[in-house]
């Protein structure tokens, strides 16, 4: 193979003149506005989602839950990200979901008796879920950076994300039980495998303790404490830049295996992993990157296409 590698790389690289064309002329797709959230691209690449109701401490109402399915649908298919950091503006990152105006939304389900009510609520419920599902399933890599207060839903969200960052001043807290219901959005599901501590995350669900910046740290749910939001905001874009930085195919590829893992058996992701890679090992991002690496450059100096 590394002979094969060389010979390939006696050569000069010839991309065709449509791929240079289409690189030389990239621009960033435009972004689409929304009531709850602030999208805006921050690097080559990269977008920067903020939770944006900062009056109201980044509460999610019921257009948070429909738009982040939308937002990261777009994310998805928007061919120039390859990277997105989720932050919350104002003094916290969110305060969970907004009891004022959420719930009178489980409170009045219709239905002509019982089991049609309770088919009605496990269809929202379902669609509740995918609000924080929709980030496991886009196949950018998604990193939160919570600064201030993360408690209930706020947690199913950063469960769902990537790669988890706080601030100093960051504390987490699985609210649900607090207001008489479990956690029905991911947390229960993703936590225990994030910190792999069952007794922890029973602690946690079953008395809705805080947890600080250093306990988070320490058990797993984040991986880097940064001393305030604005360190740790270029801290988590420093990350998503160097990210978007490697070939696409490999980094996509990459979250999709890792998030089937999870899931799975070793034998049965090894057996998922050489079918995906049966096509993936035929992208020019390889003979690019090794072709750069025996050029003494780095990845962010290889045009790789879109995807």
């Amino acid at each position: 193979m590394a002979a094969g590698l060389r010979g390939l790389l006696g050569r000069p690289l010839r991309l065709p003149a449509r791929l240079m064309s289409a690189e030389a002329g990239e621009r960033r797709s435009p972004v689409r506005g929304f009531e709850t959230l602030r999208v805006t691209p921050e690097r080559d690449h990269v977008l920067h989602v903020e939770l944006h109701r900062p009056e109201k401490r980044n509460a999610m109402n019921s257009a948070f839950w429909r738009e982040m399915v939308e937002c990261f649908q777009d994310v998805a298919r928007d061919t120039s990200c390859r990277a997105v950091v989720i932050s919350g503006a104002g003094k916290i990152f969110t305060a969970g979901i907004d009891l004022m105006e959420m719930g009178s939304e489980f409170m009045a389900v219709e239905g002509e008796d019982v089991a049609r009510k309770a088919w009605n609520l496990r269809q929202k419920i379902r669609q509740y879920q995918e609000t924080f599902s929709v980030l496991e399933k886009c196949p950018k890599p998604v990193i939160a950076a919570v600064h201030g207060a993360c408690i209930g839903a706020g947690v199913d969200l950063i469960s769902a994300c990537d790669i988890r960052y706080c601030a100093q001043d960051a504390w987490f807290q699985v609210k649900e039980v607090d207001i008489g219901l479990a956690a029905d959005v991911g947390t229960l599901q993703r936590l225990p495998k994030i910190v792999g501590n069952q007794s922890l995350v029973n602690e946690l669900a079953f008395t809705a303790r805080k947890m600080m910046a250093p306990e988070a740290q320490s058990c797993g749910l984040v991986s880097r404490v940064f001393p305030d939001k604005a360190t740790l905001l270029r801290g988590a874009l420093d990350v998503a830049s160097a990210v978007a930085a490697r070939s696409p195919v490999a980094v996509q590829g990459t979250k999709v295996n890792l998030v089937y893992s999870r899931d799975h058996s070793v034998p049965e992701s090894l057996r998922y992993v050489a079918t995906w890679n049966m096509s993936m090992l035929q992208t020019e991002d390889i003979l690019k990157s090794v072709q750069a690496a025996m050029e003494k450059r780095g990845p962010e100096d290889v045009p790789f296409s879109k995807l």
